[in-house]
This record gives C-alpha cells, structure tokens and sequence, in this order.
C-alpha cells in the first residue's frame, strides 16, 4: 500500500508507524485508519519485526477522530451505517492492535485526545514526552458515551476514569504517570529516542516468548471482563448517539461542538 497518512519505518527490529497529517493534529481521517491498520498487519507478518511503535509526526500524537472528514460522515448516515462503520473502524481496529501477537508502543507528544487516548491505550505500553496530556471530552461536548473504546478504567482505575469521563478535562503526562498509564515521562526532545531505546530493549527478548507473555497477559484481561466490557459499552456508544441532546448537538453543528470540546481541554 502507498501510504498517504501514515509513515511505515522499519528500524532494524523495529517497526515505527506514524500519524502523519500534523497540518491536522494527526486527527485520524477515514484513510489514515485503514493505513494504521494495514501497517499494523504489515509489522506482524514481517518475520523480522519484534516490537512495533504508534507515534504521531508533528507536535501532537493525536487529537481524535477528524469530525470534518465528509468521508466518515458519509458512511455514518444510520444508525445501521454507524454501527458497522464503528464496529470495523474503531471497535475492530483497536482490538486488533490490542491482539496484536507482538508488543507495541505508544510514543505519544502533545496532544492525545478521544480516539487518539482510545488507540494509545491499547497499545502495550506508553512513553510519554513532557508536554504531552490526555484528553476524552465526548461525554461534555458532545452527548455521546465517551469513545467507543472504552479503555478508561483498565488504564487509569475505575474512580479516576469516572472524574476523567464525568468532567471532561485533561490529565498531564506526570499524572498519567503517578496512576500508572504511563510507563515513562521523558524530556520531549528524547522522546523518540528513549522509546527506540525501550523497543529495542525489548527485542532483544525471543520473539516466540515476547507473544506467549503477551497472550498470557491478555488473556488475564480477559478473564478479568475486559473484552466483554468493551464490547458491552460499544453497544451503549451506539444508542447514546440517539439521544435527544446528543442529536440537538449534532444538529447545531460540529463546529460549536468541536470549539466546546477544545475550551473543555485547554
């Protein structure tokens, strides 16, 4: 595939895949979702590949989904259309990267908000720059139940995900840290290179073990409820788009909601 949103860099045994449209925050566009994904399967299949990296070019990881993207709202006309554009999307891609045989890394700078916190935290592990922070303002700003994935509570603990969802506010990358999100905080200026230190630490291990561990942790994730959670609030996602003040904001038009959304997370 000729990529046109994200970059694919194969660094030694390492695979770097990078949001690339920082003239728009990274927000992820209907193209650069299915780039990611394909990028994702192009790192697992590759034999010589041990760890994988998720990072964003420019100043900021991610800002969310693009609410300007006509593609997106052209596939999302009914509540049927939604469910399986979502469903494919957000819901199955983030599983994917979650299931992902190999570990995988978020190397996150600025900005990670809503579908952006949604894919870094499905990723194995977090290095965080100094300035980044975390964001998820849908509930406030848009009516909507959160994001679709409801990683929240498995990354940051049940009351801290309540106060996080309920306000609508932002979380440094120091107390993404203190909660234990975060696995590292770094100056921004190394914060590729410390996470290439990590991945690379990282791939020094068996490959075959790498994956066992990792199924073996997943699985205790699982068995805890954790696949079924997220499947069980996707659903609420998608009936929480219907609502009458989820719809009146809709109808007012995505602009206000989006100008909302960035006041909630200044």
């Amino acid at each position: 595939m000729d990529y046109q949103n994200i970059q694919y860099e194969s660094l030694e045994r390492v695979a770097r895949i990078s949001h690339a449209r920082p003239q728009r925050r990274n927000a992820q566009n209907v193209e650069l979702l299915d780039e990611l994904d394909h990028a994702l399967q192009r790192g697992v299949a590759d034999p010589d590949i041990r760890v994988i990296v998720i990072a964003g070019q420019g100043d900021h990881f991610s800002a969310g989904h693009d609410l300007k993207d006509a593609a997106m709202h052209r596939r999302q006309i009914t509540p049927e259309d939604r469910y399986e554009f979502e469903d494919e999307r957000y819901l199955g891609y983030c599983l994917r990267l979650w299931d992902a045989p190999k570990p995988v890394i978020a190397q996150v700078q600025g900005a990670c908000i809503a579908a952006g916190f949604m894919v870094a935290n499905m990723c194995d592990l977090i290095v965080a720059a100094d300035d980044a922070f975390f964001a998820d303002p849908v509930v406030n700003s848009f009516g909507a139940a959160a994001v679709e994935v409801l990683v929240h509570p498995w990354a940051m603990g049940l009351r801290q995900a309540k106060q996080f969802l309920y306000t609508g506010g932002r979380m440094s990358a120091q107390e993404a840290h203190a909660i234990g999100m975060v696995n590292q905080v770094v100056p921004r200026a190394e914060l590729e290179t410390a996470t290439l230190a990590l991945a690379g630490k990282i791939a020094e291990s068996s490959s075959f073990a790498l994956r066992l561990i990792k199924r073996s942790l997943n699985r205790t994730a699982d068995i805890q409820g954790f696949r079924a959670a997220l499947n069980a609030h996707f659903d609420t996602h998608q009936l929480s788009h219907m609502s009458t003040e989820a719809q009146q904001r809709q109808a007012a038009g995505f602009d206000a909601t989006i100008q909302s959304a960035k006041a909630r997370v200044a």
